[in-house]
């Protein structure tokens, strides 16, 4: 198998709880055992607040998924995922953070820029944001903000949080800002700042949001269940829009088989990587939740990370 990029291994941990956890020790230590075990990326989910009407998860139509459910109720404990990262970063040398996604733009853009350019810098230029427009009309409302125009809210977002990294004396307009002679420092150490995933279904507003802003995409309902069909599908959109997709980076979640005995078979499992890596994914992320110790998680860790290095030719 070869690919343009290097194939990676993330782990999506689980940074909410459907009640108190009592504390966290178990999300920090499954993240140190993935730095140390060799996983690729961390990644950890976003909610602000909550409203009562939970059922708009299931629905599509207002960017949730048909048939899925929110996984706590409105009082689930939510970790704010880029307090969370820079936790895990000061405990973590070398595995990739990221999020998956944050709601940016429920953030104020200025802010949110120097929130992720000050992370990268103190993790060592680590940091992937996963970005989207989430689905929950009350999170817009209690921070201020109009939900039906949240596309726009976040396409700004990310063109403001792009023009305060990249020039050292920064000016914007737009309907909703403007400013002039601006400078914010220290810039994220990544070249063009921080790397932004964007997620969602390939509609004309993700498609064109990949294209201005996206380093890779986050698949979304129908087209994250049909990644063979969709991934070709968006490369040929992107590149009717001028976009070069040799670099575009895609994320799958891992196709896990479990064995007789309800763990994961590695063998069966790598065996259906193949398919996908043909039709452009370069991220293969898999839910973790343990309870054990860092040495336990990083012993359970290891075969996989052995085993998918060696699926994708990275051994």
């Amino acid at each position: 198998m070869s690919t343009k990029r290097p194939i990676q291994l993330s782990m999506v941990l689980r940074s909410f709880s459907a009640e108190d956890p009592g504390g966290w020790s178990h999300l920090f230590a499954t993240a140190k055992a993935c730095d140390v075990a060799g996983i690729d990326k961390v990644v950890v989910s976003d909610h602000v607040v909550f409203g009562e009407r939970l059922e708009e998860y299931a629905k599509p139509e207002v960017g949730g998924t048909a048939g899925g459910k929110q996984p706590t109720g409105p009082d689930g404990h939510w970790l704010e995922p880029m307090t969370t990262l820079s936790v895990i970063a000061g405990m973590t040398s070398r595995v990739r953070l990221g999020t998956n996604i944050v709601i940016a733009a429920l953030r104020r853009p200025v802010v949110f820029a120097k929130s992720a350019s000050t992370l990268d810098v103190l993790s060592g230029g680590r940091l992937d944001l996963g970005v989207g427009v989430g689905w929950q009309k009350e999170e817009y409302d209690a921070a201020g903000l109009d939900f039906e125009g949240r596309g726009k809210l976040l396409d700004h977002t990310l063109e403001v949080c792009q023009t305060l990294w990249r020039e050292k004396r920064a000016s914007y307009s737009s309907p909703l800002l403007s400013f002039d002679g601006i400078h914010q420092m220290p810039k994220p150490l990544q070249a063009g700042g921080v790397p932004f995933w964007i997620a969602g279904t390939l509609r004309g507003s993700t498609i064109n949001r990949i294209a201005r802003f996206g380093s890779g995409w986050i698949p979304w309902g129908p087209d994250a269940a049909n990644l063979t069909d969709s991934i070709p599908r968006l490369k040929e959109e992107l590149a009717k829009l001028g976009r070069n997709t040799d670099d575009l980076q895609v994320v799958g979640y891992l196709p896990v088989v479990k064995g007789a005995n309800g763990d994961m078979d590695l063998n069966a499992t790598m065996d259906k990587l193949e398919p996908l890596i043909k039709a452009g994914v370069t991220d293969f992320r898999n839910a973790l939740t343990m309870t054990v110790s860092a040495d336990q998680a990083e012993a359970k860790l290891r075969p996989l990370v052995t085993a998918f290095r060696k699926a994708v030719g990275r051994a």
